[in-house]
């Protein structure tokens, strides 16, 4: 396969350990930029315009990710797909889901552009945003999600440049996106004034650079990856299979929004200075995911290259020393940020009744987060094989279906915002466990199965040519 090797990572040869570390970075910086896209809009407003512009903004999120999660679970399809006919060799294939990827990201991303601009004020009405606000954040959402096609564009096709080790370039792009989109910010808010239609302005224009710079490196490609746009179109077969991976992925990335929808009213309920509060912790506790997550690309990549190239303890090793590797640094990253936590929530609010709730998000959410780091990481590992369903079905249980009874039973009781961030740390030990079960049992049954079937000619070839060489 014609990949460039400079940008190639094949994690079915060679020491791993180091090539886990090196996929993983520039991951964690990609994830880092991405959050900053909302954490800069919810910075600038917050200081420069006030407490309830920030928590207009803040209570946004929960609606753009239900509408946009949905669909970029086809974007794990994709990658899955890829990582596992990479590691098999079977190029042709990869071509043909790159191909179809490109198209069915713009088509999602007109979908979701229809449904949020038309109906976002029915979503933050359904999840009781506070009334002082709503019109302010109808506004915002209106403006992002305008940028929904570019956003999933430069998703889907990040998410294929990594299913074959490519994780430097998503990075450059996203990096060149937010620097235009601080600079954006602070030209839209400060000098023309536009507020928080100014930050939503800056946030597309930049997000819409970065999908530009992804499709034209895509483009010039040589390989696997390349894409030919006069003949870009949807490949039935590749389609099936994205969508029999993406659309449980999908729905399983939903059913997180759901149960953060669901505790979201509950905290507008607490009024605007706790939204504003909660606001300001989430933006550092997604700083702290969207870190952690490099493993679960970096598990999913790792074991779907491996079981396409059948080497299932390599895959097994692989997956353990990515959950170790996840969990230290979750630990890490955790501490600090309690540490430095009122601090950095200074960074996005001045109000100290404010920072009391960021704190309190900060204690009992942020603190547990090495649980999240091995649900995400396992969660990942299932999806490498290829399973679809199960890790749905664990998270529709574990992360929302307990998360909606103990939101209508403890907190209903309680009424208070500690009892309802206890439910974060208690359901990510559950979905852990059930996702280190569900790997096990799926796992053993590949081994299995694969292991039975003929090996592909191309590893007859390599395995003769190797002892010819031996002799």
């Amino acid at each position: 396969m014609t990949v460039s090797k400079k940008r190639e990572i094949n994690f079915t040869e060679g020491p791993y350990l180091w090539k886990i570390i090196w996929f993983a970075l520039p991951i964690m910086a990609t994830g880092l930029l991405q959050i900053l896209f909302n954490a800069v809009d919810s910075s600038i407003v917050g200081k420069f315009v006030g407490d309830e512009a920030l928590a207009g903004v803040s209570s946004t999120s929960t609606v753009f990710n239900l509408l946009v999660n949905l669909f970029m679970g086809l974007s794990v399809g994709a990658n899955v797909l890829v990582a596992q006919f990479y590691g098999a060799k079977r190029q042709k294939d990869v071509e043909e889901v790159v191909h179809t990827s490109v198209l069915l990201s713009i088509i999602a991303g007109v979908i979701v552009l229809v449904l949020g601009f038309f109906f976002c004020k029915d979503l933050l009405l359904l999840m009781h945003s506070p009334e002082d606000v709503i019109d302010i954040s109808a506004l915002y959402l209106k403006i992002i999600f305008l940028g929904a096609p570019v956003n999933l564009l430069y998703n889907f096709s990040a998410a294929m440049m990594r299913a074959v080790g490519d994780t430097k370039r998503p990075m450059v792009f996203l990096a060149i996106a937010c620097g235009l989109n601080i600079v954006l910010d602070l030209l839209f808010v400060l000098v023309f004034r536009w507020e928080v239609a100014g930050a939503a302005a800056a946030t597309v224009i930049s997000q819409a650079v970065a999908a530009v710079l992804t499709v034209i490196a895509l483009v010039r490609e040589k390989g696997v990856l390349h894409i030919d746009l006069k003949t870009l179109r949807i490949h039935g077969k590749k389609l099936s299979m994205i969508l029999q991976i993406g659309i449980p992925a999908g729905l399983q990335s939903a059913v997180f929004t759901i149960s953060n929808f669901v505790i979201q009213s509950s905290i507008n309920s607490l009024g605007k200075i706790a939204v504003a509060g909660n606001g300001a912790g989430y933006q550092l506790e997604v700083l702290e995911y969207n870190t952690i997550l490099a493993f679960y690309h970096s598990t999913l990549n790792f074991v779907g290259q491996n079981v396409g190239a059948r080497k299932f303890e390599r895959a097994r090793k692989g997956m353990l020393v990515n959950v170790g590797i996840s969990m230290l640094l979750g630990l890490v990253l955790s501490v600090g940020c309690f540490m430095f936590g009122r601090q950095l929530l200074r960074l996005f609010t001045d109000s100290e009744d404010a920072i009391e709730y960021g704190m309190k998000r900060l204690t009992i959410v942020v603190l547990p987060y090495l649980f999240v780091c091995s649900m995400e990481s396992m969660s990942g590992a299932v999806r490498g094989l290829g399973a679809a369903i199960t890790p749905t079905v664990v998270s529709l249980i574990g992360s929302c279906l307990f998360r909606l009874v103990w939101v209508y039973t403890v907190f209903s009781h309680y009424g208070t915002i500690e009892s309802l961030y206890f439910v974060y740390p208690v359901t990510w030990v559950l979905t852990s466990v059930a996702h280190i079960i569900s790997f096990i049992i799926i796992f053993r049954r590949m081994q299995v199965r694969l292991l039975n079937l003929p090996r592909p000619r191309h590893l007859h070839e390599k395995k003769e040519s190797l002892q010819s060489a031996e002799s």
